[in-house]
């Protein structure tokens, strides 16, 4: 081993969980420690940890972001209601009632938000990695939707002043009181979104009946863990419906049922089809979008994929239903919208009914519009929006932010690229059946989510995808845009660490592009060097057709691919960078 390079700047490390968490800490030791002259700040954002300090490790994290300037963030758990309840089980002396939002929800968007950074994800260039489409043509799959409630029916408007917007609630006591409250500036959107908790009902008797009329497996797809007032309320009212009517009849059938966060699943169903399904997607605004797209996809199906995706989400405002206040109705009674004191809307809610009440912020989507133009222009590339605006207000507003960036940009001599506004549900299918050779996709927080994790699954997988989030200021934080691969987990643990099987790559990336800001930022040609190695000794690795399982026969050359595990595949990187930096 030769003398380590010598860093002058720390490194934000953000550790996770599960088999992530695994690969991560072999990654840091033969990639970081072993070879740099670094100071890691390191902090522990793991489920377990986050509870226990009260959403503390949250806070720090993004102290030592803005600090520092630069990290890595390794893939975290969301804990979902089970799990959470295994984590108080093994803390008994926390007591739930008392606990900061940060210590049970993702810690994704506190930190997004606490950096204000938007997110660029695309893919890893490696060059014999085939993006085989499934075949869609024909396969007996149907979407499953709400027809009313929602975004759909919901109330938004731009604020006409600056000041406080409320949540209020009237009873049956008939005092008003106070839900909500949070600061708005004149022209930030804001919506209000309700759903009738009996009419969910009614849709989960039809969509489990008619899943047994049509012997089709089940799909239930929310984003219960982030919007767990609304998504997670409408999924435990659908899920208690199931195992008392119809999980027996269903499995008697011989018919399965599946739950799947959204976005995770949305990826998995358009990139891997079932031959026979039924998917039920009971949120409205992403259900029309899927609907959409599964029924062109069945008439065209998906071409092969020539060019590479990028796809920018916002995220810095902190808005859409990620920055949310969402929660189930106590009793009957009436909820409000009050901006700046003025009653802006009002409408009845009866007891269990989930509310979801959001706003973003007009100068951090100025600002995302402006980072998305300027990082288009640099890598010419076309740009297509995914908006709502002829009928929301609250999409509405991005035109004009649109108009007032790209005038901006002009004066200050950085040519705008070509841009395209059409709906969400048709930028999606475009980035899908009809991608151009060049092109990034912006979207909203929800939609960019569940956007980038298809377009990753159609990439080869998730684990062969870049994620970069990137603040006004210049702070920089890169991850990778998988999971913590919870089914891997369980079988290392169930054979005490002998099967280890996880694809590094995005995790690597992300570690060699922060390692390479880093190096431009203190001058450190050395650095600079070494992560341009680590990149391309990675996409040696795999060019030679040295693979994890997850991405088997998708190279060019499938016959003389070598399957390895977590372990092979890094030693296998770590050779490549040997040869590199011996040269």
């Amino acid at each position: 081993m030769t003398d380590k390079i010598s860093v002058k700047k720390p490194l934000v490390i953000l550790h996770g969980d599960e088999m992530a968490q695994v690969a991560f800490e072999r990654i840091l030791a033969q990639f970081v420690t072993q070879r740099l002259d670094i100071n890691l700040v390191e902090i522990d954002l793991t489920a377990e940890n986050r509870l226990v300090t009260n959403g503390q490790a949250v806070v720090e994290a993004i102290e030592a972001l803005k600090k520092y300037g630069v990290g890595v963030k390794n893939a975290g758990m969301t804990v979902n209601r089970e799990q959470l309840d295994g984590l108080l089980a093994k803390h008994p002396d926390i007591d739930e009632k008392t606990l900061d939002k940060l210590a049970t929800k993702s810690p994704n968007g506190a930190i997004r938000k606490g950096i204000g950074g938007n997110i660029t994800r695309e893919d890893i260039s490696f060059r014999n990695i085939r993006h085989c489409p499934p075949e869609w043509i024909g396969r007996d799959i149907e979407v499953e939707t709400m027809d009313e409630g929602g975004t759909k029916d919901s109330s938004n408007d731009l604020s006409s002043a600056t000041g406080v917007v409320r949540v209020m609630f009237v009873g049956s006591s008939g005092d008003p009181v106070e839900l909500h409250r949070r600061f708005i500036k004149k022209g930030d959107p804001w919506l209000l979104a309700t759903n009738n908790i009996e009419a969910v009902k009614t849709w989960a008797h039809k969509f489990f009946q008619r899943a047994l009329d049509e012997q089709r497996d089940v799909y239930l797809g929310l984003k219960d863990t982030v919007i767990s007032g609304y998504d997670g309320v409408m999924r435990k009212v659908i899920e208690d419906i199931y195992k008392s009517d119809y999980k027996d009849q269903i499995a008697a059938a011989g018919l399965k049922y599946h739950y799947e966060l959204i976005d995770a699943q949305a990826a998995r169903i358009v990139a891997n089809p079932p031959e026979r399904a039924l998917w039920g997607v009971p949120d409205n605004n992403t259900g029309r979008k899927l609907f959409k797209l599964v029924e062109n996809l069945k008439k065209y199906g998906i071409p092969a994929r020539k060019y590479h995706v990028s796809l920018s989400r916002m995220s810095a405002g902190g808005g859409d239903q990620y920055g949310s206040f969402n929660a189930p109705a106590e009793e009957d009674g009436i909820i409000k919208v009050i901006v700046d004191g003025d009653e802006k809307h009002a409408r009845k809610i009866n007891k269990g009914d989930p509310i979801l009440f959001m706003t973003n912020d007009k100068q951090a989507i100025k600002d995302w519009v402006s980072q998305v133009f300027r990082d288009a222009s640099k890598k010419d590339k076309e740009v297509y929006f995914g908006l709502k605006r002829e009928y929301m207000k609250y999409d509405d507003v991005f035109s004009a932010v649109i108009t007032e960036a790209r005038q901006e940009l002009a004066k200050a001599d950085t040519p705008p690229p070509s841009f395209m506004i059409m709906r969400p549900s048709s930028q999606l299918r475009k980035m899908i059946t009809d991608p151009p050779r060049n092109a990034l996709y912006p979207a909203q927080n929800l939609d960019g989510d569940i956007f980038s994790d298809i377009s990753a699954a159609l990439g080869g997988s998730l684990a062969t995808a870049s994620s970069i989030i990137e603040s006004k200021d210049g702070t920089m934080l890169y991850e990778a845009p998988h999971g913590t691969a919870h089914d891997l987990y369980i079988d290392y643990l169930k054979s005490d660490g002998k099967v280890a099987i996880f694809n590094s790559s995005a995790l690597i990336y992300a570690l060699a592009n922060a390692l390479h800001t880093l190096g431009q930022r203190e001058n450190n040609e050395p650095l600079v060097s070494y992560s341009e190695q680590l990149k391309t000794a990675l996409i040696n690795t795999v060019g030679e057709g040295i693979i994890t399982g997850d991405i088997k026969g998708r190279t060019t050359n499938p016959e003389n691919e070598v399957i390895v595990d977590m372990q092979g595949f890094l030693d296998a990187v770590e050779k490549h960078l040997e040869r590199a930096t011996q040269c």
